[in-house]
């Protein structure tokens, strides 16, 4: 059964760091781009980076540029989502999904252009 576990989520204080993972079983990840996105309370799905197969190429939404970096080791079946610099307004649950392909443009914050998605795991920054 295909499956994305993300994890590494957990409360940090306003200019701290976290490192998200998304696992990946019942198939091997190599083959496909990956999304990260997250969800705030009464907002919209917000597409932030994705990543493509081989790791070569990233993207990132303005909101979360210079500050996260998404990265990928296929031995392991999992990709990263490294997050910096963290605000209150970075509080959310963030997702990894399965991309149809690699977007360098904004494609890559379509939810739409993702099919399968994980459960999520939940950021909160606060002092």
């Amino acid at each position: 059964q295909l499956q994305l576990v993300e994890s590494g989520g957990g409360l940090v204080q306003p200019g701290g760091s976290l490192r998200l993972s998304c696992a990946a079983s019942g198939f091997t990840l190599d083959y496909y781009a990956i999304g990260w996105f997250r969800q705030a309370p009464g907002k919209e799905r917000e597409g932030l980076s994705c990543i493509d197969s081989s790791g070569g190429l990233t993207n990132y939404a303005d909101s979360v540029k210079g500050r996260f970096t998404i990265s990928r080791d296929n031995v392991k079946n999992t990709v990263y989502l490294q997050m910096t610099s963290l605000k209150p307004e970075d509080t959310a649950v963030y997702f990894c999904a399965v991309g149809g392909g690699y977007y360098s443009g904004s494609y890559c914050f379509y939810p739409a252009k993702y099919d399968h998605w994980g459960q999520g795991t939940q950021v909160t920054v606060s002092s």
